[in-house]
């Protein structure tokens, strides 16, 4: 069973995402923050790690930005899901190196179908953003 790390500050959004996966057949990590985030990261090695741009603290494009850089995480899957979606936005979490970026609300099926996707790509991924 995959594993995905979800790191989300608003609880409501963390519990529905984490629901979201289970029912689509993934094992679930949460954090709260970016701090927990890297916490959980010190224990268990995830096959995808979802973020939220908008926390207190560090935000998910920095904690995106570090994750690129250490080499447990550098090749991992990274897909951030934001209240953000316009273009700039965007453009700061690929540049970050996100693997991909979704905004919110997302739908149950968007969700997974996205998540399957990019965990298919695999090794893939950091050819994928060379290339962009």
């Amino acid at each position: 069973m995959k594993r995905i790390l979800v790191v989300d500050d608003e609880i409501g959004a963390l519990t529905l995402i984490g629901i979201m996966l289970e029912r689509g057949g993934f094992e679930v990590l949460k954090a709260k923050d970016a701090d927990q985030a890297l916490a959980v990261l010190e224990l268990e090695k995830p096959d995808l790690i979802i973020l939220d741009v908008m926390m207190p603290g560090m935000d998910g494009i920095e904690l995106c930005r570090l994750l690129r850089n250490r080499p447990d995480t550098a090749e991992l899957p990274i897909l951030i899901l934001s209240a953000r979606g316009d273009a700039k936005s965007v453009m700061s979490g690929m540049e970050a190196g996100a693997s991909d970026y979704l905004p919110k609300p997302i739908l149950h099926h968007d969700l997974v179908a996205k998540v399957r996707r990019m965990l298919d790509m695999g090794e893939g991924d950091a050819d994928l953003r060379a290339s962009l």
